[in-house]
């Protein structure tokens, strides 16, 4: 990674957020399971920074078996109080209570023949929406359209804020900033 290459502003302090950006942020994810895992990794953003999650994320990976949904659904008490006591990841009730909540919501799902990726895509035509590139905004008419569907489902922490961040993050949107280098091979990728 050379460090003066342009990138979006947010990414230029921090080696992890760097690295984030420059492979992972905005790249479109088609699988299920990956766009699930990364909406219950910006609820538990919520409130804090990213960089404590990308922090966590490998502790919250082996503490959330993989995020494997079918295996997330099936936790109980006992493994709420677990993950309670787990330092390596948020120790949040709620938070954790909604992604078990939201693993069985993505079950539900599948049991029914949808597929979340589908879901995901919907919302956009199946391709990604690219940004004007003027930095960024909070929230947007999108955003606010997938959150109420999301809530409507039943699931937890995902306020238009988290979900503009989460579509900005698996590429549903690409937010690279005009002269980000990510921005046009990112957009080659739709």
């Amino acid at each position: 990674m050379t460090d003066d290459l342009p990138r979006c502003a947010w990414a230029v302090s921090d080696p992890l957020h760097r690295a984030y950006h420059d492979a992972e942020w905005g790249v479109p994810i088609r699988d299920s399971r990956e766009l699930w895992e990364a909406l219950m990794l910006e609820g538990f953003q919520a409130g804090l920074a990213w960089i404590v999650i990308l922090r966590k994320r490998e502790a919250f990976r082996a503490a959330f078996a993989g995020f494997d949904p079918a295996k997330v659904a099936a936790f109980g008490p006992e493994d709420v109080e677990r993950l309670m006591a787990n330092p390596g990841i948020v120790r949040a009730r709620a938070k954790i209570e909604a992604t078990i909540r939201g693993a069985q919501i993505w079950c539900e799902m599948q049991a029914r023949g949808e597929d979340f990726a589908e879901f995901c895509w919907a919302f956009t035509g199946g391709k990604p929406i690219l940004s004007p590139g003027h930095g960024f905004a909070a929230t947007t008419p999108l955003s606010e359209a997938v959150s109420k569907e999301l809530k409507r489902r039943g699931f937890k922490f995902v306020g238009p804020t988290i979900v503009h961040a989460w579509m900005q993050a698996v590429g549903l949107v690409n937010d690279h900033q005009r002269g980000c280098f990510r921005r046009e091979p990112v957009a080659a990728l739709a």
